[in-house]
């Protein structure tokens, strides 16, 4: 089995590779955690914190929206373009399960992913810490950054697998996906917004609504990193909704999610006729 899923990995990191998928992820997570590095480091000064701490809240929020949609994008073709490319039916002729070559896409994909993120946040911290200075702390909260956007972007990839059997062509899968991006990452948030303003500080502002931030991957991923670091969470200001849950809430969401999500892709892809 390892071997098999090995080999389906090697071939489509190649075909990522040729596609200069790797390298467009990287630029694109390079430049934008430059960007928002050095010009968010004003509050250096006004909140006595060093400019790697500041980027790395930066940094957050730009994995947040980044992270995900650059999974879904690498994600999205994997079941439904083989399909209509008609490599699908050949691929299963050989000696192997669907489970394997959804495992081989995964750890293919998943790899081309950590290493956008590792080299785009890692260069843009070590810039950020050359130019001014860095704590173990913050040093710390940059390592817990890196992973678990790798995380989030996990947990997409495999989501993004699940749009992709689903859907009956390729225009089909890469509109659920962008579909699944703004529920999850944009219209998920705004609709927790809207509800808390309604409830005035009731029993929902209280009680529920720090369970329904943990539930979705994206929050979990900023709560996660908001409750790991007292100065990432004075600078980025979520500190109150990281210090409303126990400390394990968030982690186990976003540790969870990349499993359940490929459950589900395994059983829509199932249904996928070759």
């Amino acid at each position: 089995m390892i071997a098999r899923v090995m080999a389906i990995a090697a071939a489509e990191f190649r075909i990522q590779t040729r596609n200069r998928w790797l390298a467009s992820a990287t630029v694109l997570m390079l430049l934008f955690a430059l960007a928002l590095t050095f010009a968010g480091s004003a509050p250096t000064g006004t909140l006595g914190v060093d400019l790697l701490t500041v980027a790395v809240a930066s940094m957050t929020t730009l994995a947040v929206y980044l992270a995900p949609f650059l999974a879904l994008m690498i994600a999205f073709d994997a079941v439904a373009g083989e399909a209509e490319r008609g490599t699908l039916g050949l691929t299963l002729t050989y000696p192997l399960s669907r489970g394997e070559m959804l495992l081989g896409k995964f750890a293919a994909h998943l790899a081309v992913l950590a290493i956008a993120i590792g080299l785009g946040l890692g260069a843009a911290g070590a810039a950020a810490w050359l130019a001014g200075g860095a704590g173990h702390e913050s040093l710390v909260s940059l390592a817990r950054l890196i992973a678990t956007a790798i995380l989030l972007g996990a947990s997409f990839l495999a989501l993004g697998y699940a749009a992709s059997a689903l859907s009956g062509s390729g225009a089909g899968a890469a509109g659920l996906a962008v579909g699944l991006w703004l529920v999850l990452v944009v219209l998920y948030d705004l609709g927790l917004l809207g509800a808390l303003v309604f409830d005035s500080g009731g029993a929902f502002t209280t009680q529920v609504f720090p369970w329904l931030l943990a539930a979705n991957p994206a929050d979990a991923f900023r709560l996660w990193n908001v409750a790991g670091s007292e100065q990432v969470a004075l600078v980025s200001g979520m500190a109150g909704a990281g210090a409303a849950l126990p400390g394990w809430a968030a982690p186990l969401s976003l540790l969870l999610w990349p499993v359940l999500a490929l459950l589900l892709a395994r059983a829509a892809f199932a249904r996928v006729e070759p």
